[in-house]
């Protein structure tokens, strides 16, 4: 018995010391100036979107591209805005009765690109909700989201692309 506890000791020790011990682990480092200008940008996007004022397109370049990944009927890169515009946000909104209106979960800003994790609900015209969930990664230059790649539930927005007509 006595090995055991000569063993035992020592074993105790470190880990009393391991706990009460400051802890070397890495904390989130604040965010630079370009990452909070970005951050802020597209916060503002999604705030005027929550409350009917703007949204977050609004900030979008002339020349950005979007890339809709998956295999949505919106699926594919448009290349500038009105690209991106006539052939999904406008048609998009055309097929609802109450705006689709976002609740961010998250957002995080590492250099140029902004993460946005989020849901979005309104209405279709047939009177059926409309809910998705969404990441978006946006790379901002000079406060315009110059390139975006988003993800969706492609089921939820192919069921509400084909049985409601634009």
């Amino acid at each position: 018995m006595m090995g055991f506890k000569v063993v035992l000791v020592p074993i105790i020790a470190a880990v009393a010391c391991l706990l009460l011990a400051p802890t070397q682990i890495a904390k989130a480092q604040p965010y630079d100036a370009t990452e909070s200008r970005n951050l802020a940008t597209v916060q503002a996007g999604f705030d005027a979107w929550s409350n009917g004022t703007g949204s977050p397109y609004d900030a979008l370049a002339d020349d950005a591209t979007w890339e809709i990944v998956g295999d949505s009927d919106a699926s594919r890169v448009y290349v500038g805005k009105e690209d991106f515009m006539a052939n999904v946000i406008r048609p998009f909104n055309a097929r609802m009765s109450s705006p689709l209106r976002p609740t961010i979960r998250d957002i995080y800003a590492d250099g140029d690109t902004v993460i946005v994790f989020f849901d979005a609900e309104g209405v279709a015209r047939d009177g059926v909700p409309y809910r998705n969930t969404y990441a978006w990664f946006l790379t901002l230059r000079d406060n315009r989201i110059v390139k975006a790649t988003a993800f969706f539930d492609s089921t939820v927005f192919n069921d509400f692309w084909r049985r409601v007509p634009a």
